[in-house]
């Protein structure tokens, strides 16, 4: 036996010789036996100042040392060292020894480890992590960063002239490429070679935050995640600003993206039970972790087979990469799904009593052991034996299955529609050869219905091929499409419908006599179909390249020409920069993302027009605010934005570059043309913002002077006051902010204007309700000196009530609404243009003064006493004690009907008071 009884070095030699595949054996001259006998050994296992033996396999020897020696990187080291300073003994062999391999480099292995092993376990592990310092932490996060740096830092590739971008030896996850361009971009060399890193390291932060986050996403964000990836890579391979991103490179980024991504898969999968889990959350999260393995597979062969080999400034000009482990991990998980929908659909048709006769609960035990998500050669051949014996044990349930399916069917086989519903439903069921063989019928019979609609595509294309998108007899159009792309999207959708019959001919109907017949007929269709679409191709090509050559169809674009002009003619600014060309770029982003290469022409102005594309939607939104500015003012307002106006004017009149103002602004000056382009920006918004200002306070004096349209001026005079108050602080208020009081003249002649509609309406209401509505005088009547009197006197009353006419009608000449105290007043005239109404009023108040004059007649004959004299009267006709006692009676009676006198109303302007004491003074 090797090393003889010693259990320690036995230990130490096996581990060395299955670590680097050598056959342990007696043998003096095989390599384990010369480290049993080597001093090194002995020195480690029996002298407890001794921590570290090494042993390294180079040729046909093993190497030992009781120390880390600065050879070959490429040699694997393996070493062996001590937790504490003991002899090793039996007892403690296994407990004081510790076993790492070296690989590459000392720091590549600690790079490793770290970030493999003691970053996991300390940061993210919940027991661990709470009993691990945060300072310690972030200190073990830095030391992983910083020797991931120093790993890529030390590859002699990296830094130097010689430095070579399609070395990905230390990139192994997406990450590592995201941070190799930060690095790039702080400690390049050059500062082109910084500028490059930073245009790379910013198209990567579209995706790198999620990258380094993705475990904590879910599969369905995931999902978003990679068509976000796809976009990315895409731009970054179509750069055009620096030089281009290397195809060693991009293919092994592509590759570490895939791996990332079946891992993610793998751990997300990891969490579920495939087999004995809710089959909606099963096929939930499978179909997402499919989708995720095939859209990026299908994104890589898009990219390396079809756009990449056809762009011509970056070709990929090697065969297309596609990510093979990723592939079939989505094809082991579609395995699973499909056994799982089988299942179900198998428990569907059949009752629970024949599920439990027929064992179909424990069909799912081939599997136990066996983890489906974990897809490797090793694995498979496992994985299949498991599907064999799975297939064994449903056979007599399909037979039970396959009569009941052929009955559902026949149900709905007139229905074309129904019946390829169906068949899609249960494709998994049908594809089982029994339940196939059993529905030949019925399979004959969708493959004829599959043969009719392959007929009508085609009558449908030949009837609509030749129309005008939208049109009964053209294609179906859709939005913000040209006709070109319109009507490639339209054949391409018929293509899918073809397609889709295809598939489920081929899954289901392949074996079937008139299956190749249908297939000719199909391929013919998209053949056709193919054809049509180069067709439209081809001839916008022609089109658009015809068009380059003549000066008037707008896609003649030289950056070297002014950026735009004023047309003498009309006035109006234009941007030398067509609406075609927008059309243009829209349309070779289309037909490119459709896979059709675009002519290096074309491409070269749509590259050209891109470059300036935003610079023009800008100028063409400031052009159309200054051909449209006039419309968008209010005519009054116009003085008080002139001087804004024309700095505008200015600036766009004199568009020249250079210190002396000399020479034309053109496309292809960035710099200079970006500071005209803020600069005009700058002077649009200053004159938006003004106009925008200007249009709410506008608004806002609409709306007080429609309040003070409805505001009675006759009894509500302090709210009139009110709200012209409120405007006249407007005008002080923009007065303030540096609008000059002579531009404000039209505006304030304008509002003028609207105040005198406002004013004349309740000065014609008002002179109309005046005698009504006039303040109330209260009026006495009494009797003095022998006769009745009116208090305050009659005229005054008079003279008093017309006073307060007078101060109503005379309004509008104090009236004077926004004007400043020297303008003319246009309010004066209004007295004038409603005298008409003066008459009538001035008739109802002799009316109301009449009325008033005729009180006092109807108590002349209670006064009558008080007029005669009393003594010659009582003397003449009270002769007797009866004539006495006959007058005081009639005396209390009058007095009786004295309280019960009305009070005589008038209207309210005058209130006569009670008549009594004219009987107490007699």
């Amino acid at each position: 036996m090797l090393a003889g009884s010693d259990k320690r070095k036995r230990f130490i030699s096996v581990t060395a010789a299955n670590y680097f595949g050598l056959a342990a054996s007696a043998d003096p001259t095989d390599p384990s036996s010369a480290l049993v006998a080597s001093p090194q050994l002995a020195n480690f296992l029996d002298d407890g100042n001794e921590f570290l033996l090494t042993v390294q396999h180079s040729g046909t020897q093993l190497t030992v040392s009781n120390k880390v020696e600065a050879g070959d990187s490429k040699d694997k080291v393996l070493v062996f060292f001590k937790l504490r300073p003991d002899v090793i003994t039996e007892d403690n062999l296994h407990s004081n020894i510790l076993v790492s391999s070296m690989l590459d480099s000392p720091i590549n292995t600690l790079y490793q480890a770290v970030r493999q092993v003691f970053a996991p376990v300390l940061l993210k592990d919940e027991k661990w992590s709470k009993e691990f310092d945060p300072k310690l932490q972030s200190l073990l996060s830095e030391l992983e960063i910083g020797l991931g740096t120093v790993l890529r830092r030390s590859d002699p590739n990296y830094s130097g002239t010689k430095f070579r971008e399609d070395d990905v030896c230390a990139i192994l996850t997406p990450n590592d490429e995201f941070q190799f361009w930060i690095e790039r971009a702080h400690r390049g060399s050059k500062s082109c070679s910084k500028e490059r890193a930073s245009h790379f390291k910013d198209l990567f932060e579209a995706i790198a935050r999620d990258y380094c986050n993705l475990d904590s996403l879910s599969l369905f964000e995931v999902v978003d995640l990679v068509e976000t990836t796809r976009d990315t890579v895409d731009d970054v391979w179509r750069q055009t600003e620096y030089d281009p991103f290397p195809q060693p490179r991009m293919q092994n980024l592509l590759d570490v993206i895939g791996g990332s991504l079946g891992r993610f898969v793998q751990k997300k999968m990891g969490t579920l039970n495939l087999w004995e889990d809710a089959f909606h959350i099963v096929k939930e999260n499978l179909k997402a972790g499919i989708m995720i393995c095939e859209q990026w597979v299908a994104a890589c062969d898009h990219l390396t087979g079809q756009l990449w080999q056809r762009y011509t400034p970056h070709l990929w000009k090697s065969e297309k990469y596609v990510p093979e482990s990723l592939d079939k991990l989505g094809k082991r998980l579609d395995e699973v799904l499909t056994i799982r929908t089988l299942h179900e659909k198998l428990a569907y048709f059949l009752p629970v009593g024949e599920q439990q006769t027929l064992h179909l609960a424990q069909v799912f035990e081939p599997f136990a052991g066996l983890n489906p998500v974990h897809y490797n050669p090793y694995t498979e051949p496992l994985w299949r034996a498991a599907v064999s014996q799975y297939e064994r044990i449903v056979a007599p349930v399909e037979q039970k299955i396959a009569s009941k399916l052929k009955t559902f069917i026949s149900e709905i086989q007139d229905s074309p529609q129904q019946l390829f519903q169906a068949f899609q439903k249960y494709k998994e069921l049908v594809k089982r050869p029994s339940i196939s063989k059993e529905l030949l019928l019925e399979r004959e019979t969708l493959l004829a219905r599959l043969q009719d609609s392959v007929k009508d595509f085609r009558t449908d294309f030949e009837a609509r091929c030749h129309g005008v998108p939208g049109d009964v007899s053209g294609p179906l159009s859709g939005k913000n499409l040209s006709e070109v792309v319109n009507n490639i999207v339209w054949v391409r959708q018929l293509q899918l419908k073809v397609d889709d019959a295809i598939k489920i001919a081929e899954a289901l109907l392949s074996d079937l006599s008139g299956f190749q017949t249908f297939r000719q007929n199909a391929d013919d269709l998209l053949e056709q179909f193919k054809v049509y679409e180069q067709e439209q191709f081809d001839g916008w090509s022609r089109d658009i390249q015809s068009g380059l050559s003549n000066p008037r169809s707008g896609l003649c674009m030289q950056a070297s020409s002014p950026i735009m002009e004023l047309d003498h003619c009309d006035g109006e600014l234009k941007i030398h920069y067509s609406d075609r060309l927008v059309t243009l770029l829209r349309e070779v982003r289309q037909l490119s993302a459709l896979g059709f290469v675009i002519p290096a022409k074309i491409q070269q102005v749509a590259n050209t027009a891109q470059k300036f594309c935003k610079q023009a939607v800008i100028l063409k939104q400031v052009a159309h605010f200054y051909n449209s500015i006039d419309q968008q003012m209010i005519q009054s307002q116009k003085p008080m934005m002139l001087q804004s106006a024309l700095a505008f004017e200015q600036i766009i009149k004199h568009s020249k570059a250079g210190s002396g103002g000399k020479t034309q602004i053109t496309w292809d000056n960035p710099k200079e043309l970006e500071a005209y382009i803020q600069k005009l920006q700058a002077a649009a918004e200053r004159l938006s913002t003004e106009n925008r200002k200007l249009r709410k306070w506008h608004t806002n004096f609409i709306e007080k002077v429609v309040v003070l349209m409805n505001i009675d001026l006759l009894r509500q005079q302090q709210r009139w006051k009110d709200g012209l108050q409120e405007l006249r602080t407007g005008f002080a208020s923009l007065e303030s902010q540096g609008f000059l009081p002579r531009d404000m003249k039209a505006w304030r002649q304008h509002w003028n204007h609207q105040l005198y509609k406002a004013l004349e309406h309740q000065y014609q209401m008002g002179l109309e309700a005046l005698n009504e509505n006039l303040p109330e005088i209260n009026i006495d009547l009494t009797y003095k000196q022998g006769r009745l009197q009116f208090k305050p006197p009659f005229e005054e009353v008079r003279a008093r009530y017309y006073r307060e006419m007078k101060r109503f009608i005379s309004i509008p000449n104090q009236f004077r609404g926004v004007s400043e105290t020297e303008e003319e007043s246009i309010f004066t005239i209004m007295t004038e243009r409603n005298a008409r109404g003066f008459l009538t009023t001035f008739n109802k108040a002799e009316d109301l003064f009449r009325r008033l004059a005729e009180v006092s007649n109807q108590f002349k004959e209670w006064i009558i006493i008080g007029q005669v004299d009393m003594e010659t009267l009582v003397e003449k006709h009270l002769s007797s004690e009866q004539d006495w006692e006959k007058n005081f009676k009639a005396l209390k009676g009058k007095g009786k009907e004295v309280e019960r006198l009305p009070r005589y109303s008038l209207p309210k302007h005058f209130c006569v008071k009670d008549f009594l004491k004219v009987f107490e003074s007699s």
